[in-house]
């Protein structure tokens, strides 16, 4: 969405109470005006789309994950630990895009992590997971990119998806719920890793 410089005459004690608005809003006065007047005449902006989004998926991840608020519009962390030795986190990164024409967002997957045990077994379910998803057509090449230890994801509307953003808040809370759980079910299952593998399979099965 483009933006342009416009002068407006407002009253002094309507800009106090905007600017006040504001400041307990965590954002600055023009991009409040932009944001009140988009709502009067009903319109959504970025900003209002991705809040909606990650607010849905917020309410899906309360209670189960432990959830960071990130100053930055349209980011959310979520953090899930896992049974293994050193007791390590993975935290969930979702950001999202203004402009969603050609991607809605991207995961990011990592361990904060110097072990090298783990960061080879947590390489070696993201390069399983992967695979599976392109197996079955679930995401392009190009979509997935794997790191030590790390994974990026991203997320595009298909054809038939529904573009609400309660709907899109709860489509990717339930593939973070999904990833993490089978995640867990491949560590249960180390140190085979063939077996590992074998364990995120039904994840994949026609339901």
């Amino acid at each position: 969405m483009n933006k342009s410089v416009y002068s407006l005459v407002l009253s002094d004690d309507v800009v106090e109470a905007v600017d006040r608005l504001a400041y307990t809003r965590g954002t600055s006065r023009s991009n409040l005006i932009n944001q009140l007047l988009a709502e009067a005449v009903g319109y959504v902006t970025p900003e209002r789309r991705m809040a909606e989004i990650l607010q849905t998926l917020s309410a899906q991840m309360t209670g189960l994950y432990q959830l960071q608020e990130q100053a930055t519009d349209g980011i959310l962390t979520i953090r899930s630990p896992l049974r293994y030795r050193y007791k390590p986190t993975i935290r969930y990164r979702v950001e999202l895009f203004r402009q969603p024409e050609q991607a809605l967002g991207t995961l990011y997957a990592s361990f904060r992590t110097q072990s090298k045990p783990l960061i080879g077994d947590a390489t070696a379910f993201f390069a399983a997971w992967t695979a599976l998803e392109q197996q079955h057509g679930l995401c392009k090449p190009e979509d997935s990119e794997i790191g030590d230890g790390c994974w990026t994801r991203r997320f595009r509307i298909r054809a038939n998806q529904s573009t609400d953003s309660q709907e899109i808040g709860a489509a990717i809370g339930r593939y973070i719920k999904r990833l993490d759980t089978a995640l867990k079910a491949y560590f249960a299952a180390l140190p085979d890793r063939r077996s590992a593998e074998k364990a995120i399979e039904p994840f994949f099965a026609p339901s």
